[in-house]
């Protein structure tokens, strides 16, 4: 199972950008995913998960400011970002919590990472 994440960019504060991750490989099902992030000199931490339910759940600092979507057929996730500041500058890492198959255990996967630079 590989996990490719793209739509990393530099953009001016007050901008969007969207992020996308998708898995590919033997995969039944992701429960679920999510999107994590690690800023110059702290250490990663959660931005938002979503379940395959669709239940959604952000990170205070991102509340009203991110939106988490997923589509299973392509087993991909998203992450759109409005109204980004600096202090969001970092690597953004997706994570899934997926099986291989219908029986199988429940295994966590990261994407490589993908850097967003928010700067004027």
């Amino acid at each position: 199972v590989q996990l490719v994440e793209s739509g990393g960019d530099l953009v001016q504060p007050g901008g969007s950008l969207t992020l996308s991750c998708q898995a590919s490989g033997n995969i039944f099902g992701i429960p679920i995913m999510g999107w994590y992030r690690q800023t110059p000199g702290q250490q990663r931490e959660l931005v938002a998960t979503i379940a395959s339910n669709g239940g959604a759940n952000y990170a205070s600092s991102l509340q009203g400011r991110a939106t988490i979507s997923r589509d299973d057929a392509k087993n991909t996730v998203y992450l759109q970002m409005d109204g980004l500041k600096p202090e969001d500058t970092g690597v953004y890492y997706c994570r899934m919590n997926l099986q291989r198959t219908q029986r199988g255990p429940l295994l966590q996967y990261w994407g490589q990472g993908t850097q967003v630079t928010v700067s004027a």
